[in-house]
């Protein structure tokens, strides 16, 4: 894809196609106007998506082949970008595989439902529930192969590991946005900490406060799923000039459980003086006690 650079003037379809790629998707997305051009609110969206996109198609190719085909389940989606683009890049031409787009906003869900159904992607379903009501849902199926949930928020990632975990995926591709939950705990017992131990000094201050919460879960989201037997792999979606939420979180089902990524989650969550509020966050680690670091 060849995106012009910022503040350039959009061509006429300023963005490589794939063979069967479909323009309708593109207009009724918005990411085109009507005419074919690149619509100049939608660059930074597309590139994302797009980028997002590259990944995910590797782990599809990667699946093992099934008479059913792969399924993947896109939790927080929106409008369904994410969603859309894949099945019109990857599960159209495949001829089989599921996709479910799962949202909270009844009316974005209503929308997707009607494109879907405009274009022919038959294949995918779009459900008005929470991330958290999805695990429970019998309209998703027991197994998941992938679970993607770009731009979740707070702890809307976490609930997508819950379901990840459950529906055993292969594969969960995450981007966190807003973390808020452990920010919280840590400015529950800040007086304290600052009396035990030097290290509440990097929250003390509330903007350090946010920073290192939002840190730290990630940190802990990725030894979680070391813990249950992922591998886990943490880079950047796109450059910091598109969206300060672009930590991209990839975790493969290997099978082998790192019993010290558990250890050093709950010693972490001692550390910092948050295991009475975050311990139920991560159930499958087991609570054996930690011993304080010296």
């Amino acid at each position: 894809m060849n995106l012009h650079k910022s503040g350039a003037a959009p061509k006429p379809l300023d963005l490589d196609l794939r063979p069967g790629q479909s323009v309708e998707l593109l207009k009724e997305l918005h990411i085109l106007t009507r005419d074919g051009k690149l619509n100049q609110d939608s660059r930074r969206k597309l590139k994302q998506v797009y980028h997002l996109f590259q990944f995910i198609e590797k782990l599809l190719k990667e699946l093992p082949a099934s008479d059913t085909g792969p399924t993947l389940a896109d939790h927080g989606a929106g409008k369904s970008y994410l969603g859309f683009i894949i099945y019109d890049l990857f599960f159209k031409a495949l001829g089989q595989g599921a996709i479910y787009g799962i949202e909270t906003r009844s009316e974005l869900v209503m929308s997707s439902q009607a494109l879907a159904q405009r274009l022919g992607f038959e294949r995918m379903q779009f459900l008005n529930l929470s991330v958290a009501e999805s695990a429970h849902s019998a309209e998703l199926p027991e197994q998941i192969d992938v679970v993607t949930a770009l731009h979740a928020c707070d702890t809307a990632t976490d609930d997508a590991i819950a379901f990840g975990l459950q529906k055993k995926a292969q594969y969960m591709v995450l981007v966190p946005c807003c973390q808020a939950e452990l920010a919280r705990a840590l400015n529950q017992n800040k007086a304290l900490n600052l009396q035990r131990t030097p290290l509440s000094e990097l929250w003390r201050h509330p903007l350090h406060t946010r920073e290192v919460g939002s840190q730290l879960t990630n940190v802990l989201r990725c030894l979680y799923l070391e813990s249950q037997g992922y591998s886990v792999t943490v880079t950047e979606l796109v450059g910091w000039e598109h969206s300060m939420k672009n930590e991209l979180i990839l975790a493969k089902y290997t099978g082998q459980k790192k019993r010290a990524a558990g250890e050093r989650l709950l010693a972490l969550l001692q550390e910092f003086g948050v295991e009475g509020l975050m311990g139920g966050r991560y159930p499958l680690v087991s609570a054996a006690p930690v011993k304080a670091s010296t």
